[in-house]
């Protein structure tokens, strides 16, 4: 399973649109945990018919496809099943008992809801919504592939826009011809990484270089008055600083993966 990630571009009330479908997908899950805390011995089949039950008690929650539906329930289930496996594995400590999602940033499809363009570079959401047809706008290339081979779609919201995944079924077979030498590498706080034959890669530290910048912006948040424009904006800020962070540690971990592949 592959993913592959572009931007989404669109106007103001496709947004709004996608953060209902954001915040029913969230209402759903919540509501499945619930029912399961309600009633005991029940299986995730169970939580997943309990969507269609939503479906029909709540409009809104009716507008949504079925299959992002069923994939919220799915995600809820998820966290049970894994707080019952560290429960079986007597794991110490607290064992991850599920709670209830207050800001989810994400929706999930299935095979249904979404139609793609035949130039591949728009996304049409077919369920009630409103989201419409959306571009897509990266630079993979999503002809590699069939409509068949795509198993969810995504819709992530991030502090710098909205951005569609796709998760996407291939078999990845890549022969290696063995050169018959072997490297040791260790993962240390000086340097990122001391190999076997002596080369040292420096830490890059992006997050202590960002840090006063980290420290502005959480300030700017806190000064700001709760609720108002102002520390939506300040927040909105402090998430983009965040985000640099993490994508520049992607970054060099990916590119220095690459070229060790390389040697």
């Amino acid at each position: 399973m592959i993913v592959y990630e572009f931007k989404l571009k669109g106007k103001e009330q496709q947004y709004q649109a996608v953060d209902d479908a954001i915040r029913t997908s969230q209402f759903i899950r919540n509501k499945c945990l619930r029912f399961w805390m309600d009633n005991k011995g029940i299986n995730k089949y169970d939580n997943r018919a309990y969507t269609a039950v939503l479906a029909k008690e709540f409009p809104f929650a009716n507008e949504l496809n079925s299959t992002a539906r069923q994939s919220s329930a799915e995600r809820c289930w998820s966290g049970i099943n894994r707080f019952f496996e560290n429960c079986k594995k007597k794991i110490a400590g607290k064992k991850g008992f599920p709670r209830f999602k207050k800001n989810q940033r994400s929706v999930e499809y299935k095979k249904s809801g979404w139609k793609l363009s035949e130039d591949r570079k728009r996304i049409t959401f077919t369920d009630k919504k409103g989201i419409g047809s959306v571009k897509l706008v990266g630079t993979y290339d999503l002809h590699f592939y069939q409509v068949e081979q795509i198993q969810r779609v995504r819709l992530v919201k991030k502090a710098d826009g909205y951005y569609c995944q796709f998760c996407i079924q291939v078999e990845v077979k890549q022969t290696l011809q063995p050169t018959g030498r072997a490297i040791g590498i260790d993962v240390g706080l000086n340097h990122f990484y001391t190999d076997s034959q002596g080369e040292k890669v420096d830490n890059p530290r992006f997050l202590r270089k960002s840090e006063k910048k980290l420290k502005k912006a959480q300030r700017q948040v806190s000064q700001k008055v709760k609720g108002s424009n102002n520390r939506k904006k300040a927040i909105n800020h402090l998430g983009r600083t965040h985000l640099k962070v993490s994508r520049q540690r992607k970054d060099f971990a990916v590119k220095l993966a690459f070229r060790r592949s390389d040697v």
